[in-house]
């Protein structure tokens, strides 16, 4: 095997286990309700994620995933565009 593909297999079995792990670790749906949600975050979010800006904490700890994927789709976006003018270019 080329160790160019024993790389990219290795890379992939880390995302996917980094994937797992983090999913195991996050807080069940429903606790605390939707209602309780925003008082949750105010009043826990220094002792949950270490961090003194509420907003912050959202970010990138509570809502981790979902920033995840806008940073996917953002830099999938520039990639595709320097792709297409990279073509035109040469």
């Amino acid at each position: 095997m080329e160790k160019r593909f024993i790389g990219g297999v290795l890379g992939f079995a880390i995302l996917i286990v980094f994937f797992l792990f983090t999913v195991f670790m996050i807080h069940p749906f429903g606790e605390p309700g939707e209602v309780a949600m925003d008082d949750y975050i105010i009043a826990n979010a220094q002792d949950d994620t270490g961090t003194n800006n509420a907003v912050t904490s959202v970010v990138f700890d509570y809502r981790g995933f979902d920033t995840l994927g806008e940073a996917t789709i953002l830099f999938a976006a520039v990639a595709g565009v320097l792709l297409v003018f990279r073509r035109l270019h040469t």
